[in-house]
């Protein structure tokens, strides 16, 4: 198992759609690996392959740290499509491994349906609520090419602009390591 460097906010690969995985290989076995290591280390408790670099459709989720959700299994998402969510809104506070240190709520369905694959590729139909639904929309967002900031007011936007460009840059210190350029994106 390996540490990925953390794509940040203004890598090209964070704007792109995630593509479908046709197989379960090695490599993507030792990527889902390494991403679990690498969100645990920079204590996340999701991570979505575009994340790390890979244009891999693959979200890897860990709740069990999180109060109330101990017995919480870490959980392998693959190809995942929300198949439903709910009329009734809910505001939380988010945060991003490659936005570090901004906070901001967004309002999201306080409830879904995924439908996902599993690592032997077996399709899985999950109704997700709370945490773990607003962790599961979060990365199924970065899938898309979106972020958690792509989703908060102009006026929020504004507030953390000059903070936004200092991640942008590399000018200020990581707790956990994070990509050198904007062009990266690992070959698999």
């Amino acid at each position: 198992m390996a540490l990925l460097p953390i794509t940040l906010i203004g890598d090209k690969i964070l704007k792109r759609k995630a593509n479908p995985v046709k197989e379960v290989d090695i490599k993507t076995v030792e990527l889902i690996r390494d991403m679990f290591e690498t969100m645990r280390n920079a204590n996340g408790i999701g991570l979505a392959a575009n994340q790390v670099g890979s244009d891999k459709a693959i979200i890897v989720i860990d709740i069990s740290v999180i109060d109330g959700h101990e017995d919480s299994k870490p959980m392998v998402i693959i190809n995942p499509k929300i198949t439903y969510r709910s009329e009734k809104k809910v505001f939380i506070e988010e945060g991003c491994l490659s936005i570090p240190d901004i906070r901001a709520e967004v309002e999201r369905p306080a409830e879904i349906t995924i439908v996902y694959h599993d690592t032997d590729l077996k399709e899985i139909t999950l109704d997700a609520k709370d945490i773990l639904a607003r962790v599961i929309q979060h990365e199924y967002d970065h899938l898309q090419g979106i972020l958690f900031t792509d989703l908060i007011s102009d006026e929020m936007k504004k507030k953390f602009k000059k903070d936004l460009i200092k991640i942008k840059q590399r000018k200020v210190e990581f707790q956990y390591p994070v990509t050198s350029h904007i062009d990266y994106q690992m070959q698999l």
